[in-house]
C-alpha cells in the first residue's frame, strides 16, 4: 500500500477535527474584534497561539492549567521563569511545538484536537489557517485599546467571561484595576508638568543600542498612568521598533530608567556600565528591573494592577510611602483569583532573577 501523501493526511486530520468539534453542543462567542465563533459548550482542550501574555491570564482566571494543551514557546519561557509554573505546574505540560515565531503548523494543531484556539488578532495568517480547518478561533488584541494595558487586560477578561461563564471574573477584575488606577491618578494629578519624572524604558538592549517605547507602545501608557513623562514619546515608531543610541539618551537625561523582562539587563549591570554613568537616573541609582509575575509585567497581563502600584512607588516614593507592595499584591491575587502568595513568591515577583530571553516578535508582546 502506498504511503498517504501530505495533502491526504491533512484532509484526514481536518475531517477528524470537524467531527471532534461538531460532536459537542455549541454556542456563539463574540470576541473583542467583533469576530464570532461557534464554540463547544464545554471547553476542555484550549490552545493559545502567539498572544504571549494570555496563558497567564487564562490560567489565573480558571485557577488551573489542566485545560491548556498548547502555548507559544515564548509564553512557556516566561512561565518557567516567573510565578506561573510554580503556582500552576501543569502549564509546563502544554505543547509548544505547533508554532515557531509567527508560523503556525496547522497539521500539528489538528493533531492536538483543540476545542478552541485563542489567537493573536493581528496574526491574520494563523486566523485564516485555523478557520479554513474548521477550528473555532477567538481573537485577542494587544493594540485594540491603543496600548492601554489596563483596558486591554479588562477586555481580555470580558472575552474570557463569554468563553467560560461559570468562572466569570470580569466585573471583579475590572473594578479592582480601576480602583488602583483611580488612587494613583488622585495622588499624582497635582504634580506640575515640569516636576513630573522623566522615564526611559529599556525594552531591549543589544550592545547599547536600546529599543525603547515610543508613543505607540505600552511604555507610553504606563508612564502616563502614574503621572510620569516618557522621554521617548516623540518617537512615532510603533511597538518595539523604536531604537535609539546613547547620544539620544544623554540628551534626554532621564530621572528614572525602567528595564523590562524582554532583555537580560539588570539594574546592577547598567549602573556599573561607564557608558551610562553621566545619566541622572544612574547617578541617583533610580534604575529598576520590572517585576516578573505570572508574565512579563510590561505587557497587559493579570499582573497589571500590581505593576501600577510598583511603578507609582518607584517613581514617586513620597506620594506612595504608605503603600506596602507585598500587602497590595497579596490582597489582589487573593481577592480576584483566590490564590495566596507566600513571602518567597512575593520576593520572586519583585526581585526577579535574570532569565534566558526568548524574544517575541515585535508587537506580539
Amino acid at each position: 500500500m502506498k504511503k498517504m501523501n501530505t495533502s491526504c493526511k491533512i484532509l484526514a486530520l481536518l475531517t477528524s477535527a470537524a467531527l471532534f468539534i461538531s460532536s459537542a453542543a455549541a454556542r456563539i462567542v463574540t470576541d473583542e474584534t467583533g469576530h464570532t465563533a461557534e464554540v463547544p459548550d464545554s471547553l476542555n482542550r484550549i490552545l493559545i497561539t502567539n498572544i504571549y501574555p494570555l496563558p497567564s491570564v487564562l490560567t489565573l482566571y480558571l485557577n488551573s492549567a489542566d485545560k491548556i494543551i498548547g502555548i507559544h514557546p515564548s509564553s512557556m519561557a516566561a512561565a518557567q521563569n516567573g510565578l506561573l509554573s510554580e503556582i500552576y505546574p501543569d502549564i509546563t505540560k502544554a505543547n509548544t511545538g505547533f508554532m515557531k515565531g509567527n508560523v503556525l503548523n496547522i497539521e500539528s494543531v489538528l493533531k492536538l484536537k483543540p476545542d478552541v484556539v485563542l489567537v493573536n488578532a493581528a496574526d491574520k495568517q494563523s486566523l485564516s489557517k485555523l478557520e479554513a480547518a474548521g477550528i473555532p478561533t477567538v481573537a485577542f488584541s494587544t493594540s485594540a485599546q491603543k496600548y492601554d494595558a489596563v483596558k486591554t487586560y479588562k477586555s481580555w477578561v470580558k472575552t474570557l467571561d463569554e468563553l467560560f461563564p461559570d468562572h466569570a471574573k470580569a466585573d471583579k477584575a475590572s473594578k479592582y484595576a480601576e480602583n488602583v488606577k483611580a488612587l494613583i491618578e488622585e495622588r499624582t494629578k497635582s504634580i506640575a508638568p515640569q516636576n513630573r519624572k522623566k522615564v526611559l524604558w529599556i525594552y531591549q538592549n543589544q550592545n547599547n543600542k536600546v529599543t525603547t517605547s515610543g508613543k505607540n507602545f505600552f511604555g507610553q501608557y504606563w508612564a502616563e498612568a502614574v503621572g510620569a513623562k516618557n522621554v521617548s514619546e516623540s518617537i512615532p515608531a510603533k511597538t518595539a521598533n523604536a531604537q535609539v543610541n546613547m547620544e539620544q539618551i544623554y540628551s534626554w537625561n532621564p530621572d528614572v530608567i525602567l528595564i523590562t523582562n524582554f532583555t537580560p539587563d539588570t539594574a546592577e549591570n547598567l549602573i556599573k556600565n561607564p557608558l551610562w554613568a553621566p545619566i541622572s537616573a544612574v547617578k541617583n541609582k533610580e534604575v529598576y528591573k520590572l517585576p516578573l509575575g505570572f508574565y512579563r509585567t510590561y505587557t497587559p497581563s493579570a499582573d497589571s494592577p500590581v505593576l501600577l502600584y510598583w511603578l507609582a512607588k518607584k517613581i514617586y516614593p513620597e506620594q506612595f510611602k504608605d503603600i506596602d507592595l507585598n500587602n497590595e499584591a497579596r490582597k489582589y491575587y487573593r481577592e480576584v483569583f483566590g490564590i495566596e502568595l507566600t513571602n518567597e513568591q512575593l520576593k520572586k515577583l519583585f526581585e526577579p532573577k535574570p532569565m534566558k530571553i526568548s524574544t517575541p516578535t515585535p508587537g506580539a508582546a
